[in-house]
């Protein structure tokens, strides 16, 4: 499960940054371009992305440390 919200966060993240970085004028279907106000659109997806990241390391962390006992 923790995958699997980590992917979310990524895939929302990434794509809001690379909509906004574009300048599409367009939300398309980032959550957070769709909620925030504009001037948090950028800020949000990057901590989206990065709490993705986290999320992905710990749990490929977690897991290689669960493989290895």
């Amino acid at each position: 499960m923790i995958e699997l919200l980590g992917l979310v966060l990524v895939r929302q993240g990434a794509g809001g940054l690379i909509n906004r970085l574009a300048g599409s004028a367009d939300p398309s279907w980032f959550v957070q371009l769709r909620l925030l106000p504009p001037s948090l659109h950028v800020a949000a997806s990057a901590v989206l992305l990065a709490a993705g990241g986290v999320l992905l390391f710990a749990w490929r962390s977690r897991k290689r440390g669960r493989d290895q006992r």
